[in-house]
């Protein structure tokens, strides 16, 4: 079965960067959709981005310019470097195979000085 790993999240103050980091185990990696998405306290999941297996990507509105997700086919990983962080980008992320009932568990992101 495969499963997602998430890993990177911590505390980083405003203007800071963070790399994310998600681990796939199980087959098949390479020819799916991935995506990285967020929740912040009390509100709903959003999408923050997301890449085709031919690397095609689209982004959040809210992250445009200062996120950039990419994908590792050999090793299946996915990542997403977080640049220019904010307070409103604090949310657990979480990783996920597009289309599919398959997300990890997350990873905590706190931007706060």
């Amino acid at each position: 079965q495969v499963q997602l790993v998430e890993s990177g999240g911590g505390l980083v103050q405003p203007g800071g960067s963070l790399r994310l980091s998600c681990a796939a185990s199980g087959s098949g990696f390479a020819i799916v959709a991935m995506g990285w998405y967020r929740q912040a306290p009390e509100k709903q999941r959003e999408l923050v981005a997301t890449i085709t297996s031919q690397r095609t990507t689209a982004y959040g509105d809210s992250v445009k310019g200062r996120f950039t997700i990419s994908r590792d086919n050999v090793n299946n990983m996915m990542y997403l470097q977080m640049n220019s962080l904010q307070p409103e980008d604090t949310a657990v992320y979480y990783c996920h195979v597009e289309r599919t009932t398959l997300w990890g568990k997350g990873t905590r992101v706190t931007v706060s000085s």
